[in-house]
């Protein structure tokens, strides 16, 4: 069997030894009431989430569904890209956060424009002259951030427009589970930041979060089967009962032994001097799946229904989902690679445009062509996965912050639905005030069929 209990019995051996101000926002109760936010921003008033069933069986359990054609092989090849080979990005490409959020434009947590002094001190402290001249291999210690600059500190776009300030951080880039591979560009003057490359981002993440492996450990870990988790928020220990970190739909650990009801997985944390400590890692099999999982219609209900619980996390801020990130969980179980964001998520598998179509021309394509649970829509920003026909309206499942309004005097507002939903392409329909203009339906741009 391809289990590493020898390597691992020599690393536990070493584990245990050695600016200027804006105008004042009225952010009274009674102009809140006027605001951006809609007031009626509880879910089950929208009509949509009352007319439409709200778990995967009901769109599961009348409609076949075939297996994906993919390969363990293929996945870990993407999976632990940042261990095996050195991105290439440029340093501009990398640099991209710097040219887009400046003065003048962004604001920050006190609802106040950031000081031009502040990019330029951010900008000197990242040290792009440093840009991939460490390359050095590492690993996540637990579920992390990874921001657009060297900074924990929240910046917004103007909080007084509808669908802009918080939750929308635009520092917050994504997130990455514990334990996952990371490749090391250079560290930030400071030393408190790493600039790193994931296998499907770049961005900044807190150096004490992170932790260098050796090759030769990297290299047996990758040879291991693998174990992928299909709960959220499971807490996970090493065998003195020390808590390492939460479990999260997407991770996938290394394989040492199993019993008849336990998985035995390497997990790492920290030791002294910030070196590496490998654990032996007991997790049930209820919340985890040896190798690739079938995609059928139980594993894909258990999935989908545990993704689904996630309420809306802008870049997957407070440990929650974004769209992407949604649709980047759901598919790791099931052995599908996908990248960052809803734009190049829409390009995997057969893409087919629906740009110039009707409305009622793109209905009648994804009626005709679309495969339940094995297609994406996309409409930029937004992404999600088609799931079936119900009461004659193509519905998508999908995490979203919520339905753009715009009243009389054309003042543009939000409805909040703040989680993943099942709804129809006209979601927000039936809402006073619905911005018909900026409709799922009426944006949608292509879809793609991910795996055929």
């Amino acid at each position: 069997m391809k289990y590493i209990v020898l390597f691992f019995s020599f690393l536990f051996m070493i584990a245990c030894s050695s600016g200027p101000e804006v105008q004042k926002i009225d952010n009274t109760k009674e102009n809140r009431k006027k605001n951006d936010i809609q007031e009626s921003t509880n879910a089950n008033q929208i009509y949509d989430l009352q007319r439409f069933e709200q778990n995967s069986w009901a769109y599961l359990k009348d409609i076949e569904i075939k297996e994906l054609s993919v390969k363990q092989e293929d996945f870990e090849s993407s999976y632990f890209s940042p261990w095996n080979r050195i991105p290439t990005d440029s340093k501009e490409t990398a640099m991209w956060p710097f040219y887009s959020y400046k003065h003048g434009d962004m604001y920050g947590e006190n609802l106040k424009l950031i000081e031009e002094q502040v990019f330029e001190d951010i900008k000197d402290n990242a040290d792009f002259d440093s840009y991939k001249t460490l390359n050095q291999r590492a690993i996540t210690l637990k579920h992390i951030n990874i921001r657009a600059f060297p900074t924990s500190k929240p910046m917004f776009k103007d909080p007084n427009i509808a669908g802009e300030g918080f939750p929308f951080d635009y520092m917050q880039n994504s997130t990455i589970s514990a334990n996952k591979p990371l490749l090391i560009s250079h560290y930030s003057k400071d030393k408190q930041w790493a600039y790193v490359f994931t296998s499907f981002t770049g961005g900044w993440v807190e150096a004490k979060d992170i932790i260098d492996i050796d090759k030769k450990y990297t290299d047996l870990w990758q040879r291991a089967k693998q174990i992928f988790l299909i709960k959220d928020n499971i807490p996970l220990y090493d065998k003195n009962g020390n808590f390492l970190f939460n479990s999260r739909v997407g991770m996938m650990l290394s394989l040492i032994e199993e019993d008849k009801d336990n998985y035995t997985v390497l997990t790492v944390s920290s030791y002294k001097n910030h070196q590496p400590n490998y654990h032996k890692t007991k997790i049930s099999k209820n919340i985890s799946h040896k190798e690739i999982m079938d995609f059928n219609k139980e594993n894909i209900q258990k999935i989908f229904d545990e993704v689904a619980k996630s309420k809306y996390g802008w870049g997957g801020l407070y440990g929650e989902r974004d769209c992407s990130s949604t649709i980047r969980d759901i598919y790791t179980p099931f052995g599908v690679w996908f990248p960052r964001n809803s734009y190049q998520q829409s390009r995997v598998g057969k893409t087919i445009s629906m740009e110039n179509l009707s409305d009622q021309e793109k209905i009648e394509l994804i009626k005709k062509d679309a495969i339940p649970f094995k297609t994406l829509l996309y409409k930029k920003g937004h992404i999600l996965i088609y799931v079936g026909v119900d009461k004659d309206e193509v519905i998508a499942f999908h995490n979203t912050w919520g339905i753009k309004t715009k009243d009389n005097d054309d003042k543009e507002g939000r409805v909040i639905v703040g989680k993943s939903v099942y709804s129809s392409l006209r979601l927000g329909s039936n809402q006073k005030d619905y911005d018909k203009d900026s409709e799922i339906l009426k944006n949608l741009l292509s879809m793609n069929i991910v795996v055929n």
